[in-house]
């Protein structure tokens, strides 16, 4: 998988400000994808802080470390034999996923993702995050399946894909 965030974009069905994840470091189809997120003092979640709070209030939410999994869990699977075809992949489940760390502006989170299984419109994956040689969070099960994009969003296909389009030339 070419690892440009160019790629990323074309392969994600998200746009700014909720790509987390910024590079692919690794990639094995059907098998396993490392990637790389940034974490930086600019983003949002950041954005009405206050600067006399404790340190471990800069704590990146651990709802957006998921979510970053969640993206490089769909970059696997969608550049793997048999991916998800024309539907937009959504997580379905999460289990035993435990955080033990945490990461801060100046940090970059690397996670690794295996596949376990993908069955026809599913995949089960599993895999954890770092933060230098620290695990800072591991997912034991991740269960992803793809819904077309239409019921997804509610629009027709070629609303759906228009749509799609010009959000990405904005």
């Amino acid at each position: 998988m070419n690892s440009g965030y160019a790629r990323l974009l074309a392969l994600l069905p998200v746009r700014h400000p909720m790509v987390l994840v910024d590079r692919v470091t690794g990639f094995d189809p059907g098998r396993t994808i490392g990637t790389a997120k940034a974490v930086t003092g600019s983003e949002l979640c950041y954005q009405d802080m206050a600067d006399d709070l404790p340190a471990e209030r800069y704590a990146y939410p651990r709802s957006m470390i998921l979510e970053s999994f969640g993206q490089s869990a769909a970059l696997l699977w969608l550049g793997s034999p048999g991916a998800a075809g024309d539907g937009l992949p959504m997580v379905g489940r999460l289990r035993n996923c435990v955080f033990t760390g945490s990461a801060f502006p100046g940090d970059v989170i690397r996670h690794q993702v295996r596949v376990e299984q993908l069955v026809d419109g599913g995949a089960f994956m599993s895999g954890e995050s770092r933060v230098g040689d620290q695990v800072i969070l591991t997912v034991g099960s991740l269960i992803a399946v793809a819904r077309p994009a239409a019921v997804v969003t509610g629009r027709a296909p070629g609303a759906a894909a228009e749509a799609s389009s010009a959000s990405r030339h904005r």
